[in-house]
């Protein structure tokens, strides 16, 4: 069965976005040839869920193909039906149903990229088999948090952690199940 990731960066106080979808706080650790992890990891999936919101602003900041390169699916999770663009697929159905079928799918893993809601929602049905997560070195106190109330408990496993010059701090977690 596929598993599903959580690649994500985040405040040290919780929050992945400032007020108004700020990202802006993501520039402190941006450093020349270093990519904390990301083209390694993105050689272990095929399938990729994303936020529409997520969606729009890596569109804009950075464009399509960063997402949608011909060889990966992607789901932007949204409200509003669109017709698809090359391998993006813009869903408006159950996120859980879409999510189960893909597990049961073969290919490489899957891949959530936020936002919060889909993760929220990924952890209320505790799809999420791997988390992880990069601390970027900033108390914003206010935004977009990661983790929202009201989910269940969810028991963690440390595969790894790794230290950057950048004060980045990424942890690698898996999902331990009882």
């Amino acid at each position: 069965m596929r598993k599903l990731s959580l690649f994500i960066a985040t405040s040290l106080d919780g929050y992945i976005a400032k007020p108004n979808d700020d990202l802006s706080f993501l520039k402190l650790v941006e450093k020349e040839g270093e990519d904390y992890g990301y083209e390694n990891f993105i050689h272990t999936i095929d399938t990729l869920i994303i936020g529409r919101k997520t969606y729009d602003y890596v569109l804009k900041e950075i464009g399509s193909s960063h997402y949608d390169n011909g060889k990966r699916n992607v789901f932007v999770i949204t409200r509003t039906e669109k017709p698809s663009i090359g391998k993006t697929t813009f869903y408006t159905g159950n996120l859980t149903e879409l999510v189960q079928r893909l597990k049961s799918e073969s290919g490489k893993n899957i891949y959530c990229d936020g936002g919060a809601e889909i993760v929220n929602e990924l952890l209320k049905s505790d799809l999420i088999d791997e988390f992880i997560i990069s601390i970027v070195p900033i108390l914003i106190g206010n935004g977009t948090r990661l983790f929202k109330d009201g989910r269940p408990e969810q028991y963690l496993e440390l595969v790894n952690s790794k230290r950057f010059d950048t004060g980045l701090m990424q942890l690698h977690y898996k999902r331990k199940r009882k």
